[in-house]
């Protein structure tokens, strides 16, 4: 599912313009990756958390010159559902 099949489904249901669900959802986003930015967490109850997970400095390895090198500590955001969510998913998806 894709950005606009997301705003196209909110517009059908909701029956709001699709140009603003899609400046609504581009906001959404927009908050989120500025609190992330700023060092701060995103909870949304019942859906998951947004979340800033911190990597370890390690020696990575670049095989094609045979040497190894050192990956600096970093922060990367992740997402985190929530059980709720997590539950559905399980409950609802066919397994392959």
């Amino acid at each position: 599912m894709t950005k606009a099949d997301i705003v196209s489904k909110i517009a059908e249901k909701s029956g709001i313009e699709k140009t603003d669900v899609l400046a609504t959802v581009e906001a959404f986003m927009g908050e989120v990756k500025d609190a992330l930015e700023n060092g701060e967490n995103v909870y949304l109850r019942g859906f998951g958390s947004f979340i800033i997970k911190t990597r370890a400095e390690k020696t990575g390895r670049n095989i094609s010159k045979n040497t190894t090198l050192k990956i600096p500590a970093h922060n990367i955001p992740a997402f985190k559902p929530a059980k709720v969510f997590t539950e559905g998913v399980k409950n609802k998806v066919a397994v392959k």
